[in-house]
């Protein structure tokens, strides 16, 4: 029994001997294997990298070998491990590496990482069982298989894998960009619809063709639409940062509808509130008067926005005036964007390319004016071949030609068009209506050049005139002109500049050619010059700085009669001309605090002053202003300083996500604005008179806040936004009764500052794809104003609240367009309004042998409510590729039930009594048919 313990106790021995000896040799040889690696690479193919790292290290190497194709290495080593050679030849590829010790093999991998173990805290920190809410893991990109093809429309691509995985925690966005060239050629490709499908974001490409994404990591599709260009669909999988062009084909069946839906979640996702953006093109499928396109007309049926009745030119935002909106065509102002009193836009159609509408706190960059900006762009020129659009109708014909001056660099956009009415107004029974006439033209003329791969330079030249007469005698005529030229430049990736230089001229006149000696010119004008140099700079993925200054120089002409004739009895009449100098610095953060949260904080400080030469009075305090209380009239050298305003501008947005497709936003801001008109009626007529503010007029102010919720349903098909605002607003101009206030040296005798308030809520549902498309707009709203003095003569309606001209508390549209066939569809546009107030004569009194009127309070009533419907049909021509030209028909019926709306009650004394008209501007059915061409 010893022995045989002994005999064991040797053999353990034994066995400990040589696993300990086995052991000393496994140390030795895995130490032999991990001698350092020393090496020279220039330029050296990858796969023969590779084969040398496989007799170096003693591992076997596996990939495929399609991934080393043209990639080639330049390295030095010394003295280095395994690992770091790795790290360093594939750290400018998309490839990562798998070492397996225990089998001696290397994996490459596309892409993609293998985990041996889990990240620390991928289930979360240690916890009660009874908070398993609080689970947070790190998001990892989903597993893919390699070699994986897709079928898209007309061509196979494989699944584009974007960066590659990193050790370490996965960022919660990575940069998705790239350019869409067109097969082939390389020409970039503009405006490119881009959109990620499912999650509601989409871009459109810039002129170069380039575009950007900021994702989380994940399986995408991305769709890529455009007109004359393939539908394109890719799948990728984006891992980090990476690039992705996007190789289009030309489009070679173009029978189906195209619909750009780049910005089809824009409501929910962008931060700004009570924003409107209108394409030319949407007016085309709505029927309008005598058929003509007008984007204008179509804003007036989007929630907020009204006019006082038809055939009223000014626009009223929200509550407020017609001189408190900012028309801006291609950075110059446009003083008086229609023509015929409204009847139709001062805009060439087929030269718009959209209209952006700020109702709420607009961008800092943007100043003047309380109620709202309306910023118009004219389109690119074509620049690889002549292109030209039009259309005749009625009254109206218009024309667009695009001429391509250097092929993808340069080009001209022409346009032009015109009225001729005149023969409406001969055919009529009336026979002082056909001895009238009434034209209008106007023209445009848009430059644009691109300066290298980083900027572009674009100038637009633009001039419009509108003359009537009515009477005999009165020729009334007024004229837009404006110019403006604009440098774009790109310093970086992350900073862009822009430096504009406009002018903008705006004048009225009237001719009278009596039958007695009085016949005389009326003249009046007023001229803007502006410089603006304005920034963009991308600071990391929180911080978007938008930046910058600009200037204006106002000169006004208040009036001048000049006698006409040497037989005039009439003396010259010359009203002091006015300028006036206004400055602002502005700087405005698009913050994004989280994937939810984003905030847009903006501040702009404005500086004006009223500029001599001139005089201005000075009145007693406390004391009405009349020839009465006047104490003093000061003098004014050229240049001299008469009077000066200023302050700051506060403009806060912000956008939360409660769902993918559910935001709020609200936002807070206030405004300056130092012009204001003199009118006494409620049309933008051509008697309308701009003022500047001074030592006697004060510039107005307004405060606006607002809260909407905004919501999308089947993949942005649908868009239900509701919101509501409340409005503030200070030193408002009105009239004293009985004012006289054209060719008037002390207006400010002859006008009232107050203050108004204004208030609603709108909604909006929008259908944007599908058959049958349009929307339905409603809001609810009240535009009231105050002007309280201790003096009765400085009063109206004793002090209190009283609706404005356009104070309409229910505001109706509907817009329906259906597509029958891919040639014929139908279009609707039905409207309902409360009818604007009016002021009524309520009893007449005698005095001195003398009948008089007693008026009610001003604005006590209200004319009939007004509603319109119109109807139209539109008739395209075939769509055979090569064709000359391209036209459809348009078939259109304005006011289809004869529906006599009142725009106005005046009352006249006819035998002693007192009877009420009414006068409408379009009180039957008006028929049209337009003719468009594209080629």
């Amino acid at each position: 029994m010893t022995k045989s313990l002994h005999e064991l106790h040797f053999s353990l021995s034994t066995l400990k001997a040589l696993v300990f000896i086995g052991f000393v040799l496994f140390a030795f040889k895995i130490r032999a294997q991990e001698d350092p690696i020393s090496g020279i690479y220039e330029q050296t193919p990858l796969d023969s990298v590779l084969l040398d790292l496989e007799v170096h290290s003693g591992y076997n190497f596996f990939f495929i070998e399609d991934w080393l194709k043209d990639k080639r290495i330049s390295a030095r080593f010394s003295e280095a491990n395994l690992e770091q050679v790795l790290d360093e030849i594939l750290k400018e590829s998309e490839l990562n590496y798998y070492i397996d010790p225990k089998l001696k093999r290397v994996y490459l991998l596309q892409n993609t990482l293998v985990y041996d173990q889990l990240p620390a805290g991928f289930f979360g920190p240690e916890r009660d069982t009874t908070a398993a809410s609080e689970v947070r893991t790190t998001p990892l990109p989903p597993p893919v298989f390699m070699g994986e093809d897709i079928r898209t429309t007309g061509r196979q691509y494989a699944i584009a894998r974007i960066g590659k995985a990193g050790e370490g925690a996965v960022k919660e966005r990575y940069v998705l960009s790239g350019r869409a060239l067109m097969s082939g050629t390389g020409r970039p490709v503009a405006d490119l619809a881009i959109r990620i499908r499912g999650t509601g974001l989409g871009t459109v490409t810039d002129e170069a063709g380039n575009y950007r994404f900021e994702l989380p990591p994940g399986y995408y599709t991305l769709t890529a639409t455009a007109m004359g260009v393939a539908r394109m669909e890719r799948e990728l999988v984006l891992y980090s940062d990476g690039n992705l062009d996007l190789l289009m084909e030309e489009g070679i069946e173009l029978l189906e509808e195209v619909v750009v839906e780049a910005d089809a979640a824009r409501n929910v996702e962008e931060v700004t509130t009570g924003t409107e953006r209108i394409e030319s093109e949407e007016s085309k499928d709505i029927p309008l008067v005598l058929g003509e396109r007008d984007v204008l007309q179509v804003a007036k049926t989007l929630p907020g926005i009204s006019s006082a009745g038809e055939g009223a030119s000014g626009i009223n935002v929200r509550g407020g005036k017609t001189d408190q909106n900012l028309f801006l065509l291609d950075d110059a102002v446009l003083y008086n964007p229609t023509h015929f009193f409204g009847i139709f836009q001062a805009l060439n159609p087929f030269t718009t390319e959209s209209v952006e509408i700020y109702k709420g706190a607009p961008p800092a960059e943007y100043g003047g004016r309380i109620s709202s900006v309306f910023d118009i762009r004219s389109k690119n020129g074509n620049t690889s071949e002549v292109a030209a659009e039009g259309s005749i109708g009625p009254v109206t014909a218009n024309l667009a030609l695009e001429v391509p001056l250097k092929e993808d660099t340069s080009s001209l956009l022409l346009g032009g068009r015109g009225a001729y009415a005149d023969w409406i107004l001969r055919s009529l029974d009336d026979e002082d209506l056909s001895n009238s006439s009434a034209s209008f033209f106007d023209a445009i003329a848009r430059f644009r050049t691109k300066l290298g791969e980083t900027g572009a330079l674009s100038a637009t030249a633009y001039g419009s005139r509108d003359s009537f007469t009515i009477t005999s005698d009165s020729l009334y005529r007024y004229t837009n002109a404006l110019a403006s030229v604009r440098w774009d430049h790109s310093y970086s990736e992350k900073t862009r500049a822009a430096l504009v230089a406009a002018h903008s001229d705006y004048r009225f006149g009237i001719d009278f050619d009596g039958e007695s000696n009085t016949d005389f010119a009326l003249d009046y004008g007023i001229s803007q010059t502006q410089l603006r140099y304005a920034l963009s700079s991308k600071l990391g993925t929180m911080h978007d700085l938008d930046y910058g200054v600009s200037a204006n120089y106002y000169s006004v002409n208040p009036g001048s009669r000049t006698p006409e004739g040497p037989d005039s009895a009439l003396e010259t009449i010359e009203i002091p001309r006015e300028q006036a100098f206004e400055g602002a610095i502005f700087v405005g953060d698009q913050l994004k605090l989280s994937d939810r949260l984003l905030l847009d904080l903006g501040l702009r400080y404005n500086f004006f002053a009223a500029l001599g030469s001139g005089t201005q009075r000075t009145y007693l305090p406390g004391q009405p202003r009349n020839e009465g209380s006047v104490v003093d009239t000061l003098s004014y050298g050229s240049g001299e300083a008469i009077e000066t305003y200023g302050g700051p501008e506060v403009r806060i947005s912000g956008r939360y996500f409660l769902q993918p497709d559910f935001s709020v936003k609200a936002s807070l801001h206030n405004s300056y604005q130092f012009l204001h008109t003199l009118s006494n009626n409620t049309t933008i007529s051509p008697i309308d008179t701009w003022k500047l503010s001074d030592l006697n007029i004060r510039p107005q102010k307004g405060y606006q806040a607002t809260l909407g919720f905004y919501k999308n349903f089947n993949d942005n098909m649908y868009e239900v936004s509701v919101e509501g605002y409340y409005k503030l607003m200070e030193d408002v101009l009105d009239f004293k009764t009985g004012s006289q206030l054209f060719l008037n040296r002390h207006v400010e005798t002859e006008v009232l500052q107050g203050d108004g308030k204004a208030y609603g809520v709108e909604f909006l549902l929008k259908k944007s794809r599908g058959k049958l498309n349009g929307w339905l707009g409603y809001t609810y709203s009240r535009s009231l104003y105050r002007f309280d003095s201790p003096f009765e003569e400085e009063r109206i309606n004793n002090g209190g609240f009283f609706p404005s001209n356009f104070d309409k508390p229910h505001d109706l549209s509907l817009i329906a367009n259906y597509r029958l066939t891919r040639r014929y569809s139908f279009s609707m546009n039905f409207v309902y309004q409360t009818g604007r107030p009016v002021t009524y004569p309520v009893g007449t009194f005698r005095f001195n042998d003398a009948d008089f009127v007693f008026y009610s309070d001003r604005n006590a009533f209200r004319v009939p409510d007004y509603y319109r419907l119109d109807l139209g049909i539109n008739i395209e021509g075939n769509h055979k590729k090569d064709k000359l030209a391209h036209s459809f028909w348009t078939i259109s019926v304005y006011n289809v039930l004869g529906r006599n709306n009142p725009y106005s009650v005046f009352f006249v004394t006819d035998g002693g009594e007192v009877k009420a008209l009414q006068s409408s501007i379009f009180a039957i059915p008006v028929p049209a048919i337009t003719y468009n061409f594209k080629f």
